[in-house]
């Protein structure tokens, strides 16, 4: 599945960060003396801590995620549901925001997202209305 692909990356990404933020301190230590190589550190660190927070937003992306197979057929709008509307199509989940699959676009929306809390808890016949625009449930995977 894509999202599921866009998490990976997002790990990957995050994990090479820290290692070459580690790498960078550690050749700092080699390469400096005195203030500097103080400085060179400490700047290796924070590039160090930012890479390890988004390695852990991702892996609670992975989590999420992995809560989405087991919920099977929706009757409402929630996590893992795949809405199709008057207007759009849409997959909540996470995600990077809208997915071509099989040439048909998808909105990716997490459930905290303004379209996402417009459309948890809907059902199909559902009238809703984002950003000024009315709207239909049509379907709900």
């Amino acid at each position: 599945m894509l999202c599921n692909q866009y998490v990976e990356e997002k790990i990957h990404s995050a994990t090479e960060a820290m290692r070459n933020a580690q790498e960078a301190a550690n050749e700092e230590g080699k390469s400096s003396a005195g203030d500097k190589y103080e400085t060179g550190r400490a700047m290796m660190q924070i590039e160090r801590d930012n890479a390890a927070t988004q390695l852990d937003e991702a892996l609670k992306l992975k989590k999420t995620l992995s809560l989405i197979g087991a919920s099977g057929r929706h009757q409402v709008i929630s996590l893992g549901s795949i809405v199709i509307t008057k207007t759009f199509k849409a997959f909540v989940s996470v995600g990077p925001g809208k997915l071509n699959v099989d040439g048909v676009d998808y909105f990716i929306v997490t459930p905290m997202s303004p379209l996402g809390k417009t459309l948890s808890g809907l059902n199909v016949g559902a009238e809703f209305t984002f950003n000024n625009k009315p709207n239909t449930v049509l379907e709900i995977f």
